[in-house]
């Protein structure tokens, strides 16, 4: 297939999921949520209109013109994670864009919806099906890209050890407040914790805040997403981290949906949002630079931050916004 055969499919992809019959696409969200309840009719339309907001002609064009093409096809294995709806769809277009075969496998906890999107690709441009191949092991490739938990990723590492690789672990994403942030600010940055449950790499999971600020203007503001405890397994877990809580009499702000306690940690369990006090600009600074490889980016419209994604935009990533800033496109391109 040739450069444009293939820009002109995933093009049509995003169409094809927008034109998608209603009875149809009910159906379809059903069978998703049965296979994984934390996949939500909201969270997987949020997953296909993030699709749509790069896969257009123009953004696909500049995005390649950034790179040399390899001439050599290899086959890549792709280890996909089952946090949030279509996690690995960008690893798997990177792959095909580069002319490579994409060898995936699947997670067991979006094994519904991504050989969907993989059909329609295929109803737009049978031609695709010579690069795609969706198998239970992993065996005969040439490279491999595999996301997964801290625990996964150090198999991964001894695994595929012998072969060029990208290997992702967690991480997840913080957020950077200076006192300064609108109502209508604080109300976005909801979208950026709460969006798929807090289960996606670029979700929210710790804050940032000037020393003696005030949580309640945030609080305040958050309250929009308070149904988000309406969600069986997200409840479940609110009730379990508050349970722990209040037996060990950790302090901490409960708004009835979510959990909020000072902690230094990155990462924080599901239903709790870590936040932590800095002094000044400096102190800030180190220490987001002591955390590098546990944060996937940093909200915030504080001017200080180099490279900051603007608040209630963390789950629109750019199409060369790489996971774990490491590039997909210069590795499949250099293998």
């Amino acid at each position: 297939m040739t450069r444009e055969e293939r820009i002109a499919g995933f093009s049509q992809l995003t169409r094809d999921i927008h034109d998608l019959d209603t009875g149809d696409k009910e159906e379809l969200f059903r069978d998703v949520a049965n296979n994984n309840p934390w996949f939500t009719a909201e969270n997987i339309d949020q997953a296909l209109n993030g699709l749509a907001y790069f896969l257009t002609p123009e953004t696909l064009n500049n995005w390649l013109d950034n790179y040399t093409l390899p001439h050599e096809y290899k086959k890549i294995g792709i280890v996909m994670a089952g946090n949030i709806p279509l996690v690995g769809f960008h690893d798997f277009l990177s792959v095909i864009m580069a002319g490579h075969m994409a060898v995936i496998k699947l997670s067991s906890q979006d094994k519904v919806l991504f050989p969907v999107v993989l059909e329609m690709l295929l109803k737009i441009n049978p031609n695709f099906g010579e690069q795609i191949s969706v198998v239970d092991k992993l065996t005969e490739i040439d490279g491999v890209i595999a996301t997964g938990s801290d625990n996964s990723s150090r198999y991964f590492k001894k695994y595929f050890k012998n072969m060029p690789n990208i290997i992702r672990k967690n991480r997840s994403s913080v957020a950077v407040l200076n006192g300064n942030e609108t109502t209508e600010e604080l109300q976005l940055l909801g979208d950026d914790i709460f969006s798929y449950f807090g289960l996606g790499c670029r979700n929210v999971a710790k804050i940032f805040v000037p020393e003696g600020h005030d949580m309640t203007g945030l609080l305040d503001a958050l309250e929009g997403h308070q149904e988000i405890i309406n969600h069986p397994k997200y409840f479940n877990n609110y009730e379990y981290n508050k349970a722990i809580y209040l037996v060990n009499r950790t302090q901490h702000l409960d708004t009835g949906y979510a959990l909020f306690t000072q902690n230094k940690d990155i990462v924080s369990p599901l239903a709790v949002i870590y936040y932590e006090e800095y002094k000044d600009e400096s102190e800030l600074l180190s220490v987001l630079e002591l955390n590098t490889d546990k944060i996937q980016c940093i909200v915030s419209n504080y001017n200080i931050i180099e490279n900051r994604v603007p608040i209630g935009k963390s789950q629109l990533p750019e199409i060369d916004d790489y996971a774990d800033n490491v590039n997909t496109m210069s590795f499949l391109c250099d293998i």
